[in-house]
């Protein structure tokens, strides 16, 4: 497929809502812009392609997007020749339901239709307003043309979709089945990063531990697997760091303990979503796992990788959730001591079968329960943070902070470090942790940064 060209003064700008995978989703997408002869732009006045790429998880995503949409409006009206784009799950969630509310859209491209982009904005000048929501994805987005802000950090998407049925989730609705990539593609994006000066890798999917599942290596009987996987991307010459995200309690298995713990260079942190304390909500949200099988994993884990960074997901006020099932996430939060954690207030997602569950918790339970889950995490995670206090880690400097003049950095258990010193991004040092917040850490460069 040729890319089509608009004039070269032609601007785009990008708005990405939701998680990793969308990122990284949009990473492509401004690969593919650029390919066809356009520049970034933050002024959506001189923007001659806006893209909206979307996220359905929570309920605020619509309002996200309509609201986005409202203020484009007389945007288009001044500047018809301005293409406006709704790309991502919403996309292909809503479909139609967006250019019926937004008659100013212009192109509608769903997860699976990405790839298509640019020939449905050159279709849509000549045609008027298009959609594309197919159902299955022809090209990888990894195939995409990939435009990073990071040089030096960069997702690799291993295994889009999921085969799984969790009944809040609507991820198998708009990402499809899961789709793992042959090795052998995988390996040659991540050494074709190395080799752009790229040194930490993030492996993508909605259930990564699966990964392979769904397809068979060449002249051989088994599977690829995780574990395998992770051994040969973290033994790519450049690559310093591996993470990865996120793992399904129910398929982790020892050998991803094992080859985390032995792949120097696989990062001390892991993902590990929890969702419910409370094995009555968890059997209905349809989690094949149950808290003590999940808190013993937490435990295995930790033992075979000491002082392992720990997140996770918890989602409160789901349908039938009882105050004694609220107390058991509470329980399950304490024991299991979360460095931090992603917290959820539940809210039905049309599509899926949660949505039509009795026992809907009203609002005002929700966001009390919610209230507390809050205050007892950040205490957990304050406590965690302050333990670091006088240790020293290797850290990766990302750049300015969002607030004020400290230089950002990362450690490889995924903490945040403010640093005083003026660092380039990319490279690495040694500091030590002089003071703690619940969500990052304060310290001072003790070594200078190491070539990479």
């Amino acid at each position: 497929m040729g890319y089509p060209r608009w004039r070269m003064e032609s601007r785009y700008l990008i708005r990405t809502f939701g998680c990793q995978m969308n990122e990284h989703d949009s990473e492509g997408v401004a690969g593919m812009l650029r390919a066809g002869g356009m520049t970034p732009t933050d002024d959506v006045g001189k923007a001659r392609v806006i893209v909206l790429n979307t996220c359905a998880i929570r309920e605020n995503a619509d309002n996200k997007l309509y609201g986005n949409l409202g203020h484009l409006k007389p945007v288009k009206e001044a500047n018809p020749h301005l293409r406006i784009v709704v790309a991502g799950c919403l996309a292909q969630k809503d479909q139609g339901r967006i250019q019926e509310r937004a008659p100013w859209v212009d192109v509608v491209v769903g997860t699976h239709a990405l790839p298509h982009l640019l020939e449905l904005l050159r279709l849509s000048e000549e045609e008027g307003p298009l959609m594309d929501v197919r159902e299955h994805t022809e090209v990888f987005p990894s195939a995409f043309p990939p435009a990073r802000d990071d040089a030096f950090r960069a997702w690799v998407s291993i295994a889009p979709g999921c085969d799984n049925s969790c009944t809040f989730c609507i991820v198998p609705l708009v990402r499809g089945p899961q789709r793992s990539r042959p090795v052998g593609d995988i390996l040659a994006e991540v050494q074709g990063l190395a080799r752009d000066g790229v040194v930490e890798v993030t492996l993508l999917g909605q259930n990564v531990n699966t990964y392979g599942r769904d397809v068979s290596v060449p002249g051989s009987p088994r599977r690829p697997l995780f574990a395998e996987l992770l051994r040969q991307v973290g033994a790519v010459d450049g690559i310093r760091r591996v993470r990865f995200t996120s793992p399904h309690p129910h398929d982790f298995t020892p050998d991803v303990i094992e080859a985390m713990a032995v792949t120097p260079s696989v990062c001390e942190h892991i993902h590990f979503p929890l969702q419910s304390g409370s094995d009555a909500v968890l059997k209905a949200m349809n989690r094949s796992y149950r808290r003590d099988r999940y808190l013993a994993w937490l435990d295995r884990i930790r033992e075979a990788i000491p002082g392992i960074g720990v997140s996770t997901d918890l989602i409160v006020g789901f349908p039938g959730e009882t105050e004694r099932d609220f107390l058991d996430t509470l329980d399950a939060t304490r024991h299991a001591r979360f460095d931090s954690a992603y917290l959820f207030q539940y809210s039905p997602r049309p599509g899926t079968r949660a949505a039509a569950f009795p026992g809907q918790v009203p609002k005002e339970v929700v966001q009390e329960r919610f209230d507390r889950l809050v205050g007892l995490q950040e205490s957990i995670s304050l406590d965690n943070a302050r333990a670091q206090i006088g240790e020293e880690f290797e850290v990766l400097v990302e750049g300015e902070g969002k607030k004020g003049p400290a230089i950002r950095s990362r450690t490889r258990t995924n903490r945040i470090v403010h640093l005083p010193d003026p660092l380039e991004p990319g490279t690495f040092v040694r500091a030590r942790v002089m003071a703690a917040a619940p969500h990052h850490l304060t310290g001072e460069t003790l070594r200078a940064p190491a070539a990479v």
